[in-house]
């Protein structure tokens, strides 16, 4: 695997297999690998020749500047996973490399930083559109996969490439789970033993909502989620929403076969985790 931390030097190392016609994938992440990653990084070697991994802490959608500073930066072990998982290409640049002086940005996200995540994490979105596309300059990607986890990033990602007629193909790779559960993030590992089994009743609920999804209407759905999730110990819930999946706007009955993705964002044990489940 090489290592690169120079766009110039990512450039050089990526012309070769540009010229020879490869596919070249992008997995996007900021370290603190886990097996999530890896699974993302095998999709993009089934997808793709050429697998590029890059691991930058952005710190333009971190909303507190004492979660930027608490977040892992295991780059050792980080390397050795990519290795074994046969990754062609690490990029680890530091922020001076992917930023300027007083740089601004900002791009209609028509709405989509506007509700669940956007609403709690205000210029959050704005901060990775601004990285991703970066990353997409950098390595000029035929393909980017990202974790269905982010679903809601996921969506403002599309949006962006949508909107600015980027020539790559997104790809959402399904979240990877825990043995009991709980959705694979770098955060878990900050979650006590306790913690850890508190913070499954987000996934059960999830469950619940997807097992009842036909048998009730959306509202009673999201409201037996809701008081399932306020009663559960521990657990200190800051949404939980019902979206078409494809528009990504609220669901309502009036349109029952619609892809349709059930959204969770709770605190456990000090720590902030997010979920979702496809209903269909």
């Amino acid at each position: 695997m090489e290592i690169v931390k120079t766009k110039i030097s990512l450039q050089a190392l990526l012309q070769p297999h540009r010229g020879s016609k490869l596919r070249i994938a992008l997995v996007p992440t900021m370290g603190a690998l886990h097996n999530g990653h890896i699974a993302l990084v095998g999709h993009a070697k089934q997808l793709a020749d050429v697998v590029v991994c890059s691991i930058f802490v952005n710190p333009t959608q971190f909303n507190d500047p004492k979660d930027l500073e608490k977040y892992p930066r295991p780059i050792e072990r980080d390397t050795v996973m990519l290795r074994e998982a046969d990754c062609d290409i690490l990029f680890y640049p530091n922020v001076d490399e992917m930023y300027g002086q007083n740089e601004q940005w900002h791009l209609d996200l028509g709405g989509l930083d506007n509700v669940l995540e956007g609403l709690h994490r205000p210029g959050h979105f704005q901060g990775v559109t601004q990285i991703v596309k970066k990353l997409f300059d950098a390595v000029r990607p035929d393909v980017a996969c990202f974790g269905q986890k982010d679903f809601q990033q996921y969506k403002v990602v599309e949006h962006m490439v949508n909107q600015l007629q980027l020539p790559l193909t997104l790809e959402m790779c399904p979240t990877v789970r825990e043995p009991e559960g709980l959705a694979m993030s770098s955060r878990n590992v900050r979650l006590t033993e306790l913690g850890r089994q508190q913070a499954l009743a987000l996934y059960r609920t999830l469950q619940q909502v997807k097992a009842d999804v036909r048998r009730q209407n959306l509202v009673t759905l999201q409201e037996e989620a809701i008081k399932s999730l306020e009663n559960s110990p521990g657990v200190r819930m800051e949404y939980f929403a019902i979206y078409d999946a494809d528009t990504f706007t609220e669901a309502d009955n009036s349109a029952p076969d619609r892809p349709l993705i059930a959204l969770v964002a709770a605190w456990v044990d000090g720590v902030r985790l997010i979920d979702n489940l496809l209903l269909q």
